[in-house]
Parts: C-alpha cells; structure tokens; sequence
C-alpha cells in the first residue's frame, strides 16, 4: 500500500520534444539523426521524458526563429500533440531565436537549446564546491545576453553551493529611470564578478598543489575522452580505487587523482578529468578553466575512446578539436581505445586502429583485457623514451637548465644574451615543462 502511495505521489518526468537543424556548408561531426539521438541521451540524463523529435534542413538558419515558418507551425502542433512541457532544440538559439520561438510556439510550453540543457547536467552533477562555483558562472554568462526570457529550467536548480537562486528578479532598489531589465543585469555582472574571485581564489590553491606535485618529480597523466567512454572505470581499474560511475553521460564532473604504480615500480599521477561532447558550451569551457588546467598541465595524456561506440571516430575527432581548444594539442598523448569487450568484429576494431592510430591500445577497462600493455606502454613513453628538443632557456629557468643535465642527454649548449639554447633529448616526462622554450 505504502509503494502504491509512492508511486502515485511522485512528480512525472518533464515531457521532452527536440529538434534538429542542418545547415548547408556547416557540417557537423555527427549527422543529424545522430546528433538528435545524443540530445535524446543528455535529456534523459537530465531526468527527462523525450516523447518526439523532428528535424530541417536549411540553406542558413531562419534569423528569428531558426527554423523555417512552417516547420515552427509544424513543431507547434506535434507539442501539443505529445503533451510536451518543454522543446529542445540541438542547436545554440540566440536571445532572439529563444523570445520569437517562445511566442510562436505558446505558453504552454518552454524553449531551451543543447547549451542550456548541458547547464542543467552540470549543475544536477557537481558535487565539490568548486565545480558548483564553476557551473553557476557558466550559467549566468550564458543567462546574461538572455534575461529578457523566464528561465524555468534554471530558476528551479538554485544555485548549488552559493545557495541563491537561478532568479534574481525584483533584487535591489532601482536608480532613477532605471528599469528591471536594468536591475537584474546589473545584480548578475554582480554576482558574475564575485564568482570569478572565489574560483580564482580556488584556482590559486589548485595551482599551489600542482607545483607540489611538479616538484616531487612524479609524471602527472591526464584521462581524457568524449562523455561515457570509461575513464573513470579504467582510473578505477589501474588504481585500485572506487570512483564513481555509471552508464551515462557526465556521470563525474569533478577531477580525480589518485597514484598507479607501473612496471619497474614506477610511481605515476593520474587525474580523472570532465568527459567532453560535441558543441561542448563555450561557457562550460571559459568556467572550468581552472578545471582544464589539470589537462593542460600533464606529463602525458590518455585519450580514451569508446570502439564499441557507432560514432567513435567522430566523439575521437571532437576530443581532439577540443584539446586544441583549451591549448593541450602539443602535449604526448596514448589513444586507448576501450571497451573491447562489446565488439562482436575483431576486424571492424581493427579497420578503425589503423583509420585513426596504428599505435594506438585496444583495452577492456571492465574485463581487465589490454591493461598490462597499457601500464607498460605509458611507463616506456614517460621513463624511457628520449624525446628530442631544442629549447631556448632564459638563466631566470636554472631548474630546467639543470634538469636538462641532470636527466636528459645534451648535444650542444649554445650560450645566449639572456640564456642559454640547448639541443638533445629528455625523458617523455618532462616534456611538458621545456614546451614553451622550445625552439
């Protein structure tokens, strides 16, 4: 009786209908009906029920409502038609694509676009201060241009660790001649430049940790990849731990160290880090800069990319274009290709290795499959693989110029006004540290 009551009780699933839009001469990296079938997995990782969806191919986006007239219309009646409480839309929608979408399609239902919707995952997902800190920022960035529209779907997440509220309507007193439109702004840039603080605050400390870390000389990897790909269950895996995870998108949002150990009793860092995805919102990217810095700060990466995936040389491409996004593309990087033990053709695997990195690992990280070539593989390229370099060290880097003695082998040692240019070879570890001097 009690469970009956439950059920009957609980709140409904929202009720979900998305749309796609392919524009001409602007292809993406997924087609549309895969792109849909993405937007379909990050609304029900939202809690949502996706009830429709529809799609339009358009020579340029319509500059009011994005799509054509009539397909509005069309969209429209299929809403009401499925009950829909909210419409998705898979593309970025301008202000003025969100206010003129809003009035075409009525009250009854709300306009949100990808960007909006990936907000909402991050915001259900952060679990740490900062990563919260971090979200609430990309939120209101991405409000700001935006705050003629009522944000439901924001107003009902708060705010997470800061404890306000997505709404800051009716906050303050207005000045003279000054509307409410006025206010509200004024009181986000506010709360914008306050948030800033407290994660550069965050960032400071996070840095301090990671010179600590530098310093003890212990190679620092970075597991990168698309959303759901299995790092956090190969970190697992290789660690010993019992990190978090599950069959969904953005399962963990917040980074992980923990230490492996590799053949030769090699002591490692690896971090566990945010997973990307296709159209990953600029906001998100700007907000957890300090987060990424994780990346781009390691000794080495392990790009993970799920082969069982239909789209897995598409999610690999989009890790790569957003790794040069956040200035990581020079840094050593292992392309792991996991899950191996979903394949049912050994020659499709194979086919798909060679298309994209002969070099490249095939693991299970569930079955253990691949493991021990793995953990032999990323301690050759940081212990002892030799990499060439020629650097130009200013004398204020005297560490560096010693460690290049110390560890690496030098060809020649060119004195300079200022500094020094020194031409040989360091161990894959520390590549990273001689990146900007290199000549």
């Amino acid at each position: 009786m009690m469970e009956n009551e439950l059920k009957l009780t609980q709140k409904p699933a929202e009720r979900a209908f998305l749309v796609g839009a392919e524009i001409k001469n602007q292809p993406g990296l997924l087609s549309i009906a895969d792109s849909l079938e993405e937007l379909r997995l990050l609304s029900e990782t939202a809690g949502l029920e996706v009830v429709g969806e529809t799609s339009q191919k358009l020579d340029k986006p319509n500059p009011a409502t994005y799509i054509g007239s009539g397909k509005v219309e069309e969209v429209r009646a299929l809403a009401e038609e499925t009950l829909a409480d909210v419409v998705i839309f898979d593309n970025e929608l301008s202000p003025r694509n969100l206010r003129d979408l809003s009035k075409a399609l009525g009250d009854s239902v709300r306009v949100i676009d990808r960007t909006a919707l990936i907000l909402d995952i991050f915001a259900q997902h952060a679990k740490t201060r900062e990563g919260a800190l971090q979200v609430e920022l990309a939120q209101y960035e991405y409000r700001l241009p935006r705050l003629t529209h009522a944000w439901a779907h924001l107003e009902r997440q708060g705010a997470g660790a800061s404890g306000r509220t997505g709404s800051v309507g009716g906050v303050g007193l207005r000045g003279p001649g000054e509307t409410q439109l006025e206010v509200d702004k004024r009181e986000i840039r506010k709360r914008i430049a306050v948030l800033k603080k407290q994660i550069e605050k965050m960032s400071d400390h996070r840095n301090l940790y990671r010179n600590q870390r530098k310093h003890s000389q212990i190679p620092i990897v970075s597991i990168v990849g698309y959303t759901n790909a299995g790092k956090s269950t190969l970190l697992n895996l290789m660690s010993n731990s019992d990190i978090y995870t599950a069959d969904k998108l953005f399962a963990t949002l917040d980074p992980t160290t923990r230490r492996v150990n590799l053949p030769g009793n090699h002591l490692s860092l690896f971090t566990d880090t945010v997973g990307f995805i296709q159209k990953l919102p600029t906001q998100l990217i700007a907000a957890f800069h300090s987060t990424l810095e994780e990346i781009t700060e390691a000794d080495l990466l392990l790009h993970i990319i799920d082969i069982s995936h239909p789209n897995a040389l598409a999610q690999f491409e989009s890790v790569r274009e957003t790794l040069k996004e956040i200035g990581a593309e020079n840094i050593p990087i292992l392309n792991v290709f996991n899950k191996a033990d979903l394949l049912e053709d050994a020659e499709e695997a194979k086919n798909l290795l060679a298309e994209t990195d002969p070099n490249a690992y095939l693991i299970s990280a569930k079955t253990g499959q691949g493991i021990d070539e793995l953990k032999t593989g990323i301690m050759e390229q940081l212990f002892e693989k030799m990499v060439p370099i020629r650097v130009r060290l200013p004398f204020r880097e005297g560490a560096l110029i010693a460690l290049f003695h110390e560890e690496g082998i030098v060809e020649s040692v060119e004195n300079e006004s200022g500094g020094v240019v020194i031409q040989g070879a360091v161990p894959g570890r520390y590549l990273t540290r001689f990146q900007k001097f290199l000549v």
